[in-house]
């Protein structure tokens, strides 16, 4: 599966959640999106959006003030 990229460095919450829920809709179920994020809030944010939504978080790392999520797009239920 594809793996698609979306930069939401520089923007503040909740804007890189809500900017990676309207890219999952646009990918296929079992494609991933790697998000790319600056707001420390993300790390919380991101798994809180998981959690409710069912995607898989399958990944979460930090490099020098960059986070990087990458999400699994699941069926809904």
């Amino acid at each position: 599966m594809d793996t698609t990229t979306l930069d939401t460095k520089g923007l503040n919450c909740p804007l890189p959640v809500l900017k990676a829920r309207k890219a999952l809709k646009g990918i296929e179920v079992g494609a991933c999106l790697k998000v790319l994020a600056t707001d420390p809030a993300s790390v919380i944010d991101f798994r809180a959006f998981c959690l409710e939504t069912g995607h898989e978080l399958v990944e979460a790392s930090e490099d020098e003030g960059v986070f990087t999520f990458v999400i699994r797009r699941v069926e809904k239920p």
